[in-house]
């Protein structure tokens, strides 16, 4: 136990050293890495662990302070134990050159690049157990560790950082949008469209997916009581407008399911009818649909027409629309819409009034919904002009071919992307 003694002793305190050093490394890359968001939910779901981490991360300066303390005290600590071993076997001359070259490499080997990236891939893995440590470590060594954040944080100050506190993890809609997409497997693709969708409908007006105006049926009262009362019977849907005349001058909205009210008198009138409807809801045409879609839960309706700035209706848009945007349509299938049809070329017809969003839903296209909403106005405003037969023309990478028209209206086109009218013919 003479001569040897010491020096294994030193050897043994160098090597406790490096994995010290290692242990702090390795603890700054696990807390700086952990996914917050989880570690907000296990910590809300009552996980000890994770709650001593997020106390740790509220002040981030004081837990760097803290472990970088330890790791520059560990480090140098071991370049003197380094040196002293050197200098016995090389010389006074040699021995600090060996130490410092052999202790560089170990301590960037297993000290630094190997803890830090097994870090970096397992954070969770080292930052709940090596918080056990830092917590106990930080009250322990807290007057040094202010010491130190007092002259940083000064100096931050004067770069324009004005608080050091952690937390600051808010989200932006993009942001969210990148998770969701990212996720993978953690969400089923079918939710991931459904969040996609929702985050969208701030970007969607009720007026890119109302029922245009002159597809709105409705009961006239002009008309003849007895084709009113054919409507009535024969309509397939629930809720229609009553309307004199024409249909800017709506008098309300009539739920069939009232319409047996009337029809179980021995005498109906159309002021039975009227009395029935119930008063019109308006909405402007600028309405954003998630806006729109808190206004018909705060209004109890479910339906309401569009307006545009002079007052004149637009169309109509029911809860029912806004709730597809988000899941998706409810009975129809998209593929199999009366206003597209596919070509065995692998081109499709379409109709002139079919909405642009749909067809785009429909095909996975990527036509520009932020001007005219309809085939037709897409292809009048790229021709700038009403073409006097068929026409050609190339939107993007669709191109498209007029097909018929009548009545100053396209009626119908043939739509193909680019490059697979091609593919699909060999």
């Amino acid at each position: 136990m003479s001569d040897d003694f010491p020096l294994g002793l030193l050897f043994g305190l160098l090597a406790l050293l490096v994995l010290l050093s290692a242990f702090f490394s390795s603890s700054e890359t696990g807390m700086m890495s952990i996914n917050r968001y989880r570690l907000s939910h296990q910590a809300n779901s009552g996980d000890s662990r994770a709650k001593r981490v997020v106390r740790l991360l509220a002040r981030p300066d004081r837990l760097i302070g803290v472990i970088l303390i330890g790791n520059n005290f560990v480090n140098n600590l071991a370049a003197s134990i380094a040196t002293i071993i050197a200098i016995h076997y090389f010389g006074e001359v040699t021995g600090p050159v060996v130490a410092t070259s052999l202790l560089t490499i170990t301590i960037l080997i297993f000290a630094e690049v190997t803890p830090k990236t097994y870090a970096a891939i397992r954070p969770e893995r080292v930052a709940y157990p090596t918080s056990v440590v830092l917590e106990p470590l930080l009250k322990l060594l807290y007057p040094l560790v202010w010491l130190v954040n007092v002259i940083s944080n000064s100096l931050l100050k004067l770069a324009g950082v004005k608080s050091v506190e952690g937390g600051g993890d808010n989200l932006s809609r993009d942001e969210l949008r990148t998770i969701v997409h990212e996720a993978g497997t953690l969400i089923p693709y079918r939710h991931q469209t459904m969040l996609l969708s929702i985050l969208d409908l701030e970007n969607v007006t009720v007026n890119d997916i109302m029922v245009p105006r002159h597809e709105v049926v409705g009961i006239d009262l002009d008309d003849s009581l007895e084709d009113i009362l054919t409507q009535v019977r024969t309509s397939q849907h629930t809720r229609v407008p009553v309307y004199k005349g024409d249909i800017n001058n709506i008098i309300g909205m009539l739920h069939l399911r009232n319409a047996a009210r009337f029809l179980s008198r021995d005498e109906v009138t159309k002021a039975a009818i009227v009395q029935e409807a119930r008063d019109p809801y308006f909405i402007p045409e600028s309405t954003p649909l998630h806006t729109q879609l808190l206004n018909f839960q705060k209004q109890k309706r479910r339906i309401g027409i569009v307006v545009d700035e002079y007052g004149d209706v637009d169309g109509l848009v029911t809860l029912e629309d806004i709730l597809e945007e988000i899941v998706g349509e409810f009975t129809t299938d998209v593929s199999e819409d009366q206003e597209i049809h596919q070509q065995e070329d692998g081109s499709h017809v379409i109709e002139g009034t079919a909405n642009i969003r749909e067809i785009n839903k429909a095909l996975g296209w990527q036509l520009p919904t932020d001007g005219p909403k309809t085939l037709n106005g897409l292809i009048l405003e790229h021709l700038e002009a009403f073409p006097e037969g068929p026409a050609c023309l190339q939107v993007g990478n669709t191109r498209m071919e007029i097909l018929e028209i009548r009545d100053n209206l396209i009626t119908s086109a043939r739509c193909w992307q680019q490059g697979r009218l091609a593919r699909a013919r060999n």
